[in-house]
């Protein structure tokens, strides 16, 4: 068709072909005869009022030794591109924050941006979800140490996060008769400065932190359901969870139909939601990702679909 596809990308020796979720989103856009490049944060440029993106157009191989291979180093406008899609992983630094910015420029000259950059800037991951809070379990966020403690002391069992973690960082579980209470809300709080999240414990995290994808504010109909490791709390993957595929429940379908319409309303094409029992506890918007591992589980093809809906939005924009 000749569309030309340009990624905010990791830095490529970050990628692990064997699972990466913006490789297989690249390698479907490939397939269906894309144009693929890729570029890091420090490859957008504005001259005179116009954005300007210093990218490698690539070759993809589905080789975990040789995933992908430089065909050409191009500086263009980014009009050059048919669709941009932002598959940057936090830390959502200022940095992050700058390359919104530069990106709504390429927005307002006619490139679609997916996810849109005002979205995933406005929208931090945590604090979105709560938005929903008749899908959410019992939650505060603040940076009183003494707010935190007194919602400890009423649920008696709680996780307590930073706002901007990703992988499980920074995550604890304040167990009841918790003896190292103050030392958790010290640091996550930076003694009183910095905004943090409680959550009421939800025990089904036994069975698995699901993650499921939502495309165009529709679920894929199967989750991967993140089980945490013996001893554990965390079930993230990169905190050595271990993923479990399963059909959407009832609950999850609520879920997904509750922020489904707000999900496209902001732009939001390609997200990750994380749900533990009957809760949501995050909205992943920035770069979601465990579509490897749910293609191989229920033999799809998640990154064909997205690329698809992409081709559609072009045509329909």
């Amino acid at each position: 068709m000749g569309y030309k596809l340009g990624v905010l990308l990791d830095p490529p020796d970050t990628i692990n072909p064997l699972k990466d979720t913006s490789l297989a989103i690249m390698i479907a856009a490939q397939k269906r005869d894309w144009e693929v490049s890729f570029f890091s944060l420090q490859d957008l440029l504005i001259d005179n009022g116009d954005l300007y993106i210093s990218s490698l157009r690539v070759e993809l191989h589905e080789n975990a030794a040789n995933w992908h291979t430089v065909l050409e180093t191009r500086k263009s406008s980014s009009k050059y591109f048919d669709a941009i899609l932002i598959r940057r992983d936090p830390p959502f630094d200022m940095n992050y924050v700058y390359s919104t910015y530069l990106l709504e420029i390429a927005e307002r000259q006619g490139t679609p941006v997916l996810n849109r950059p005002s979205s995933i800037r406005d929208c931090n991951e945590k604090l979105f979800a709560l938005e929903f809070a008749n899908c959410c379990p019992p939650h505060i966020v603040s940076s009183s140490k003494e707010s935190l403690r007194s919602f400890y002391e009423d649920h008696n069992d709680v996780i307590f996060k930073p706002l901007d973690g990703m992988g499980g960082q920074s995550i604890f579980r304040a167990k009841p008769k918790e003896h190292n209470l103050s030392v958790i809300l010290e640091n996550l709080t930076q003694n009183g400065q910095v905004q943090t999240m409680g959550q009421k414990y939800i025990p089904e995290i036994v069975r698995g932190d699901t993650r499921i994808i939502m495309l165009n504010g529709e679920p894929i109909p199967f989750g991967l359901a993140r089980v945490p490791a013996k001893g554990e709390t965390r079930g993230n993957l990169a905190a050595g969870g271990t993923g479990e595929g399963r059909e959407l429940n009832e609950r999850d379908l609520f879920i997904c139909e509750e922020i489904g319409e707000t999900l496209r309303s902001k732009g939001l094409y390609f997200v990750g939601i994380d749900v533990i029992g009957d809760y949501l506890t995050e909205i992943n918007v920035t770069c979601p990702t465990c579509v490897v591992e749910l293609n191989k589980l229920f033999d799809l093809d998640i990154g064909n679909d997205y690329i698809k809906f992409i081709e559609e939005y072009i045509l329909t924009s």
